[in-house]
């Protein structure tokens, strides 16, 4: 008598293939028997549109690449030229820019989500690495990809942002020559950008996202309650606050698809430069070396951490030389063991260091932490719950505040420099790192509600 548990051997065509390829054995441990939380909400329909927007992205580019020109003589042409004489051909090139902003659109939502819920705590750190490793290369990603055009703002922008790397002591300047490919932006550095741009980071980027979703799988999602499902099974061993993701959360999602159609076709069809912010005026004039644009800024997605770089003049890296020193003082005052006279000593070899240095380099510094502190989130938050609904209020208040402070240098970042808006930009940043670096610190304040031993659930 065969075993209740016992795996229904499929047959025909599928049964031809599992026998060769675990097609019926992945599609249940992923899919159709992968037991997800019954109480996600909304804020869980971002990564599955993630998923979207990274399809839609390699299909309509490889449509795109079959005639664009990676020529510095012929690319601004041959946009033109996608637009006007392809058939359908400006619908494919406006689904991918704004694709590509619709892509960071969700992923910041997606990521928020996670930092709301605590989805970076344990077992999920891994999780969230593959998470951040992915919005890196998206970075570069889009980085790589704004050139292409050969407009005046993708040749002023790669202009600026490769130049930045100059800043580096000792290895800046051989650094920026080896990104460019030649001594200033050239055609060379568009065939460069243009290589890693469809290839090389398309693939990381796949194997991450790949990585990203296997690792989930392997530990199970996590929900608003913060609650692990896997604690609490029945005699089948299926978690009891769980429901397989198909069919029950296949129609859940795609609910969330329609939607997320109906806003991307209304803005490609009515508003596809967004006023723009998606696509610039002058990136509809053809690069010239020789007229450099009266403001230069990236692409909106990029502004809060462009913000941040331009607010880094030399008083800011005074008071930032200040705050290493005090958290030297303090770690002095407070570290035990090998800690106790290591971390002073790094800080004054860092405050050293700094006054040696320019400003322009510590921006890239600042930049650049800005996105690597993300990967020590797991580490940094030591909140007894995971989910902001069992946190003190003033948690929620420093959520809020540090969103606002990211959506202000995202704006500021957009417009032309002043000295009120360098010091707001300053003042944003600061609260910025203030909300990771003081994690440790003001995550295990407060008084915190016993979240429930399993998930809460209304039907609706």
């Amino acid at each position: 008598m065969a075993t209740a548990d016992k795996e229904v051997e499929t047959t025909g065509i599928v049964g031809w293939i599992d026998r060769r390829f675990p097609m019926t054995s992945t599609w249940k441990k992923h899919v159709s028997e992968y037991y997800a939380p019954k109480n996600f909400n909304f804020w869980y329909f971002f990564g599955s549109l993630a998923l979207l927007v990274l399809v839609n992205q390699i299909v309509t580019g490889i449509f795109l690449t079959m005639n664009y020109k990676p020529d510095a003589t012929l690319a601004f042409a041959s946009v033109e030229y996608i637009m006007r004489e392809v058939p359908w051909g400006w619908l494919i090139r406006y689904m991918h820019s704004t694709g590509a902003s619709m892509f960071f659109v969700v992923v910041y939502l997606h990521m928020f989500r996670g930092l709301m819920y605590g989805s970076y705590r344990k077992p999920r750190e891994l999780v969230w690495i593959f998470g951040c490793a992915i919005f890196l290369c998206l970075m570069a990603e889009a980085f790589f990809g704004y050139l292409l055009p050969w407009g005046q703002m993708s040749f002023w922008g790669a202009q600026v942002i490769v130049n930045l790397f100059s800043a580096i002591p000792f290895i800046g300047p051989d650094l920026s020559l080896w990104i460019r490919g030649d001594y200033v932006v050239s055609d060379v550095t568009l065939n460069r950008f243009f290589a890693f741009h469809v290839i090389a980071i398309p693939l990381v980027l796949i194997g991450l996202v790949v990585a990203h979703i296997v690792a989930l799988h392997e530990v199970g999602s996590n929900n608003p309650d913060g609650v692990e499902i896997k604690g609490k099974k029945d005699a089948n061993g299926i978690p009891l606050d769980g429901i397989p993701f198909h069919p029950y959360y296949s129609v859940h999602d795609f609910m969330g698809v329609c939607v997320f159609l109906f806003i991307f076709a209304a803005i490609i069809f009515f508003a596809p430069e967004m006023g723009g912010y998606f696509l610039e005026a002058n990136n509809f004039v053809p690069a010239n070396p020789l007229q450099t644009p009266p403001e230069i800024a990236p692409v909106w997605y990029f502004t809060a951490f462009y913000a941040m770089l331009r607010a880094t003049t030399d008083p800011f890296k005074i008071v930032l030389m200040v705050i290493i020193a005090l958290l030297g003082v303090l770690a002095l005052l407070r570290a035990r063991g090998k800690w106790r006279l290591g971390l002073p000593v790094l800080a004054i070899a860092v405050v050293v260091f700094m006054a040696l240095t320019e400003s322009k380099f510590w921006g890239v510094v600042v930049m650049g932490t800005a996105v690597v502190s993300l990967f020590f989130l797991p580490w940094l938050d030591r909140s007894p719950v995971k989910s902001i609904r069992y946190r003190p209020t003033f948690h929620k208040v420093f959520y809020g505040i540090f969103v606002f402070a990211f959506l202000v240098l995202g704006y500021l970042g957009t417009r032309p420099p002043s000295a009120s808006a360098t010091l707001i930009a300053q003042i944003c940043a600061l609260i910025y790192f203030a909300f990771f670096f003081g994690m440790p610190f003001w995550t295990t304040r407060g008084r915190f509600k016993q979240p429930p031993e399993r998930v809460r659930f209304k039907s609706h």
